[in-house]
């Protein structure tokens, strides 16, 4: 019988595969990528513009690759089934390139896709199989290695120019951008006054059923105020209001006194139609707007959906198709299989005569269907028992925006009456408008509420009229005028930034939320009450980048970039015509920029602020959080020490050296073994060869340094006006949930051996999600603050605080370095055993295993690897025992139980045991169960393993 590998990407999707595809089939995980480029290097050929990227693999996959290869050589047929886009087709070049390292071994190679994970997708896949696409290859070749380029040869310049350990990216800079942008225009923001005027009324002998109606003009002019121009310098407008109190107060004035009458009532019906199933963006802003759900979370619980979820008899079922497309286009059998559910459940008054079809983008790559469930008849709550909440959240919102998209339109009578009020005092007639509607049918809405439109106060489905037939006059229950002010431009949240970069093209449906994480993680942007607002250094760092590199961080020429990357995966243009065009501009831009960049380290800025200390000016610099004012005459200039032999011998040749050195006023001072007993500040040469004179004449006190040092006042305050605004209630740096990105469960804190991470609560279920992220220094650093424990020291009175060692945590005064004092975890009653002194106390090793020992240390070396007890041993006397945890259960020993010479034996091993020293201890036997051995430890207690990182990490991504 023939054995075939498959290979995915996670377990989770093998685990789910492996079923369908029954005996003969092993199916084995890459878990993610396995090759890239290396760290240390920018890794792609420049000399010769060839742009071959060095691909190596990456470090922590080794083993995987090896146990491919064991499963590889024994395989008749080898099949790569990584997601169906660019990233799964380079996923499977990898692995293609790892496994077929001869031509017999190519041979049995072959690509699967699937856009849904169900038991006739997947066979169907395999009765499809082909080659792996070179020109997706190439397109996703191609986006690496302009991201390393860009990475690899701008960061460098941002280290030299702000900050070691910034990083520039193609897309992310272009995202931010943005953001910067939107920031300067509501600080820019001027707004506008504007009043409105509703009128509360009722027909004739109906005043329990009065209504309220919109002023819109007077005598057929429209009333309106000018707010300004929009992008192509065309005026705006404000309809429906006045520009101010006077006008408001003039209109008032003249319907104190009115004849209010129904001018017209007109009907029409209307028609809404539905929305196209999902598009990853889509589904990213409405998750948001409906669910809660941040881009990560929504692409994580998606990602989780799409690979399979155990729905009982069922099994493990892929229960939506493949989360990432731009196209609405849905399969034929998924479009029967919703009309044949409607006509059932819901009648066929809901089914239009024929399908509905959708039309994507012009430059959408409409390489998968819309994202739908897999099945139209599983309902959200036919499988909700087996789904999480934050799975069914979306799950619903996935299936009842596909059925609605099939359903027909929702149909509503909209009336809008006019009311004319005519003054008594003037004689014009100021108009009035109400509208408002009812649904007739409500057709798709019956599934899918589009909660997404935003209503204003004339929309007409936001107000319920009452009967107006046969109604000619009405009568005035009062006057309502307000006063409003235009708002700035909202800052961009998640969504509404999504929403922006796909209207201009910038990224793709699977690089929306790294673009999002990136931006935050490189601490760019952060969220302020679930907005984005940049920070200080993201706004420097922006603002260098756009005036350096106008053509390559223009957010056209990045928009242009993506159609070509769109072009090579048509195969219409070659990957390297678009590198060689890209480098030709970027090579020109890189040495403009080398030579010309504002150097923000060195940056002294002069301002009007002054000196709280000294009164001098204070000058704007950068540091290593940010700018901040320091004092204009703070000097790191050293101090010059003044030898008594060449003073005496030259003073001229001396006070040349000092003034040389240093400028006036200056500071001379003589000490005495670091005690100061001269100081006086001089502000010219003839006050300082007096001072030194002066400092010289004491001949009693022996070893005198004499110095000159230059007068510095070293007060320094913050830059407030160049941080995000916190001050808003709720708006305050608190930590954002982290969604898995692959599973989307909460993430949660873990300390592992190379300090705090975050990890995926699954780490360790059936099938794991191994998902972790490491924590910035910054990051580790919050972690590490110090926590209040309510408790007192005992040696200054001050609070005791929870801190983070390097071997742990550990309870100390917040007083230090004043107060030194540890707690330390003592065994209460007990001196040690071998001085009589000291307490017993619990130590942690450099390795992290704990002992005990004497707090004597070093008078006294007595040390245990077992918790020492306070009591005697029975049988020998010996004046303590210890506690040893096993794996049959807990035991008291006596630590004189140890072996003699002729006793040696070999263990189960085969090694023998130590040879006891001269004059041990006689043997004692006494040993005594106490209790159950704990639990072995586990991911979630411990926290799983972490590599070691290293200084190639920090190079720039």
């Amino acid at each position: 019988m023939s054995k075939s590998l498959v290979i995915v990407e996670s377990p989770a999707k093998a685990k789910t595969i492996e079923k369908y595809l029954g005996k003969g089939f092993e199916v084995l995980a890459s878990i993610g990528h396995i090759m890239d480029l290396p760290k240390n290097d920018i890794g792609v050929e420049l000399q010769n513009r060839t742009f071959v990227p060095t691909l190596i693999v990456s470090p922590g996959k080794e083993k995987v690759v090896a146990q491919l290869k064991r499963a590889a050589a024994s395989a008749d047929e080898i099949y790569l089934a990584p997601d169906p886009d660019r990233e799964g087709e380079a996923i499977a070049y990898h692995l293609a390139l790892q496994l077929g390292t001869s031509a017999k071994e190519r041979k049995k190679i072959r690509r699967v896709t699937f856009n849904e994970i169900t038991k006739k997708a997947v066979q169907e896949a395999f009765n499809h199989a082909r080659d792996v696409d070179q020109n997706l290859v190439d397109a996703q070749q191609t986006r690496r290695v302009l991201d390393r380029l860009v990475g690899y040869q701008i960061s460098p310049l941002l280290w030299d120019k702000v900050r070691r350990g910034l990083s520039a990216g193609r897309v992310q800079t272009v995202a931010v951008r943005l953001i910067v942008e939107r920031e300067a225009e509501i600080n820019a923001f001027q707004p506008v006054e504007y009043w409105t005027l509703d009128a509360l009324l009722h027909a004739e002998r109906q005043a329990d059923k009065n209504f309220k109606a919109r002023f819109v003009g007077i005598e057929g002019e429209p009333a309106r105020v000018a707010n300004g121009k929009d992008k192509d310098g065309k005026d705006q407008f404000l309809a429906n209001a006045l520009p101010d109190q006077k006008s408001m107060q003039e209109v008032l004035s003249a319907l104190e006194k009115a004849k209010w009458s129904l001018a017209s009532v007109e009907s029409q019906e209307r028609q809404r139609r539905p929305l196209a199933p999902f598009i990853t963006s889509q589904l990213q802003r409405d998750a948001a707007s409906k669910l809660g759900f941040n881009v990560r979370r929504t692409m994580g619980v998606a990602q989780r959906l799409y690979e399979g979820i155990d729905i009982g008899a069922d099994g493990t079922t892929g229960l939506i198709t493949y989360m990432r497309t731009d196209s609405p286009r849905v399969s034929p059998d998924a479009v029967q299989g919703a009309r044949e559910w409607i006509k059932k459940a819901l009648g066929p008054q809901y089914l239009p005569a024929s399908a509905n079809e959708y039309k994507g983008k012009k430059d959408a790559q409409d390489a998968h269907e819309a994202i739908r469930p897999s099945d139209a008849s599983r309902t959200p709550e036919s499988i909700a028992r087996y789904l999480s909440d934050e799975q069914l959240k979306l799950y619903r919102l996935i299936w009842r925006r596909f059925i609605a998209s099939q359903m027909v339109p929702a149909i509503f009578d909209v009336t809008t009456a006019k009311i004319a009020a005519v003054s008594e005092k003037n004689g014009k007639t100021y108009d009035f408008r109400l509208s408002g509607s009812v649904v007739r049918f409500d057709g798709f809405l019956k599934v899918y509420e589009v909660a997404e439109d935003k209503k204003d106060d004339d929309d007409e489905s936001a107000n319920k009229l009452p009967n107006l037939d046969n109604v000619k006059t009405l009568e005035l229950d009062k006057l309502e005028d307000e006063q409003h002010f235009t708002s700035p431009p909202p800052r961009y949240n998640e969504a509404s930034l999504v929403k922006v970069l796909e209207e201009k093209g910038i990224g793709r449906p699977s690089t929306y939320a790294s673009i999002i994480n990136t931006i935050q993680d490189r601490e760019y942007v952060k969220k302020v009450q679930a907005k984005f607002v940049p920070t200080e250094i993201g706004t420097v760092v922006t603002k260098l980048l756009v005036d350096n590199f106008p053509y390559i961080f223009d957010m056209q020429y990045t928009a242009k970039l993506e159609s070509e990357l769109d072009a090579v995966e048509d195969g219409e243009e070659r990957w390297t015509d678009l590198l060689n065009g890209f480098y030709d501009h970027f090579e020109e831009e890189l040495a403009v920029a080398g030579e010309h960049m504002e150097d923000i380290k060195r940056m002294e800025e002069p301002t009007k602020e002054v000196c709280d200390k000294c009164g001098s000016p204070l000058v704007l610099k950068w540091g290593k959080f940010g700018s901040f004012f320091s004092c204009s005459n703070f000097s790191r200039k050293k101090p010059v020490t003044v030898a008594m032999g060449p003073w005496k011998k030259g003073p001229k040749a001396v006070t040349k050296k000092i003034t040389t050195a240093l400028h006036f006023p200056m500071t001379v001072r003589a000490t005495v073994e670091d005690t100061n007993v001269f100081s006086k500040e001089v502000a010219d040469t003839k006050a300082l060869v007096a001072a030194i004179g002066e400092a010289a004449e004491d001949s009693a006190t022996k070893g005198k340094k004499i110095f000159v040092e230059q007068v510095s006042c070293d007060f320094t305050k913050e830059n407030i006006a160049a941080k995000p605004d916190l001050s808003a209630p709720g708006a305050d740096d608190v930590p954002e949930k982290e969604f898995c990105d692959n599973c989307g469960k909460e993430m949660v804190l873990k300390n592992g051996q190379w300090g705090p991470f975050m990890s995926c609560p699954d780490y360790s279920a059936d099938p794991p999600c191994k998902t972790i992220r490491k924590l910035s220094q910054k990051q580790q650093q919050k972690q590490n603050t110090a926590q209040p424990t309510g408790e007192m020291c005992p040696v200054c009175g001050k609070p005791l605080v929870l801190r983070q060692g390097a071997y742990g945590e550990f309870v100390s005064c917040s007083g230090y370095p004043k107060c030194k004092y540890v707690k330390q975890n003592l065994i209460e009653g007990m001196k040690c055993p071998k001085c009589g002194v000291g307490d017993i106390a619990e130590r942690k090793a450099r390795r992290g295993n704990i002992f005990w020992g004497c707090t004597n240390y070093p008078k006294c070396d007595f040390t245990s690897n077992y918790k020492p007890v306070a009591q005697k041993c029975p049988e020998c006397g010996n004046a303590y025992l210890v506690e040893k945890t096993l794996k049959s259960g807990i035991y008291l020993e006596c630590p004189n139980k140890k072996k003699g010479a002729e006793e040696e034996v070999k263990s189960k091993k085969g090694k023998k045991t130590a040879r006891p020293e001269p004059g041990a201890v006689v043997v004692c036997h006494y040993a005594k169960r106490i209790g159950d051995a704990p639990p072995p430890p586990t991911v979630e207690t411990h926290g799983p393993v972490m590599e070691k990182p290293d200084a190639k990490e920090l190079q720039p991504a």
